[in-house]
């Protein structure tokens, strides 16, 4: 399996770019089309690819097509001042089987990522983001995944993967490389009590929607330290984003998920941004599609503005506060760049004394100074220890 199975982008969605101005994104990104082929992947940063996938969706039948919709948004937008070299690899047609899709998506992944090009997935249902994580088995030991979602999708898989069972075959499966796991948008209506309490026995962070809402900020540390995004376009409240039979009344607006497709993209970790679920039989006037194709650009215009910041490499650049809680000191520290947030967990492993950053909020340093152990600190230092 190579490149070579991908299918060129949809002949409508490349001749709009000749209606399109010169300046606009469409003329900036190097197409894989009929005529040209495969463009040539040397200094390419980030790769756009379709899947036409959704024969295991949960009740969104239809999903996985019409990309050239969202690509017609797309190109039409102007890029910012970015620096970063843009491809769209065309779509990854559906296999005999599901397993046959997964398994053509996992080795795609996996060559993008040896050459350290960020996929950007269009699906086509949720499940392929577990396609997505096995690509890194032989990358990365420890992978981190945030699911921006209102559901868990821990259900049991008692014959096949679906949408809604994916993450329970992740967690479980070998080789086990799940080093953490973050929900951003919980509604607890549609997840049960003991899905709730799994989560939080493993460690795994998971917020809920209206405290997301609250504080939109709240969500950028989680999305610091990760390196797969997956989000349900179902997170997404139906009166923004009406392309997908599982939208309900609440969720993220459409300037929320546009916010936190920014603070993935400017995350230095990760390594895989991928956008689910969308169905363009039930979308109205093409508006997710439009909205899907805004949340590339925030992506996009996240990854443009990353900065290299380590309070271990770049001390001079950081201020370090200490708080004493009972008989530890929490070490944070504050960039006088970004102004981010960072905490240190101490923590033995072997006997041996090590220490790790994770990222955090001004408020966690807040809590701290109110003698609490902030909730993201505890959790993290159970995980370790």
């Amino acid at each position: 399996m190579s490149l070579d199975f991908l299918l060129p982008v949809e002949d409508r969605a490349v001749a709009h770019t000749a209606l399109i101005s010169d300046l606009a994104l469409g003329n900036h990104i190097k197409i894989h089309t009929r005529q040209n082929g495969i463009p040539d992947l040397k200094g390419v940063h980030l790769a756009i690819i379709g899947i036409q996938e959704g024969r295991n969706a949960v009740d969104n039948v239809g999903t996985g097509k019409d990309f050239d919709i969202i690509r017609k948004y797309l190109y039409q937008m102007y890029p910012g001042n970015w620096f970063s070299n843009i491809v769209d690899l065309g779509n990854l047609p559906a296999g005999k089987k599901a397993e046959d899709t997964y398994s053509a998506l996992k080795e795609i992944v996996a060559i993008l990522l040896d050459k350290k090009i960020i996929p950007i997935i269009l699906g086509g249902s949720q499940d392929l983001t577990y396609a997505c994580y096995r690509a890194y088995d032989n990358i990365k030991k420890g992978v981190s995944l945030v699911s921006v979602d209102c559901k868990f999708d821990l259900e049991n898989p008692e014959n096949r993967i679906t949408s809604q069972n994916f993450l329970h075959k992740i967690i479980m499966e070998k080789p086990n490389n799940l080093l953490n796991y973050s929900n951003l948008g919980y509604q607890t209506f549609f997840n049960s009590q003991e899905e709730i309490n799994l989560l939080d026995s493993l460690y795994f962070d998971a917020y809920r929607l209206g405290e997301v809402t609250a504080d939109l900020s709240m969500a950028e540390p989680v999305l610091r330290d990760t390196d797969m995004v997956s989000i349900d376009m179902s997170a997404v409240r139906g009166g923004d984003a009406p392309a997908n039979n599982n939208a309900s009344p609440n969720g993220f607006y459409g300037d929320q998920i546009c916010a936190i497709a920014r603070y993935a993209g400017i995350s230095l970790v990760n390594s895989l941004f991928g956008i689910y679920e969308y169905n363009a039989k039930y979308d109205k006037g093409e508006q997710t599609a439009h909205l899907i194709a805004q949340m590339i650009w925030y992506y996009i215009e996240g990854y443009n503005f990353r900065t290299e910041e380590d309070p271990y490499l770049l001390k001079e650049e950081f201020k370090k506060f200490m708080v004493l809680i009972e008989e530890d000191t929490i070490h944070f520290y504050k960039s006088n760049k970004s102004e981010r947030w960072w905490m240190e967990i101490i923590y033995y492993h072997n006997k041996t004394r090590k220490s790790t950053l994770i990222p955090c909020t001004y408020q966690d340093y807040l809590t701290a100074n109110n003698q609490i152990f902030p909730e993201r600190w505890l959790k993290s230092f159970r995980k370790l220890n």
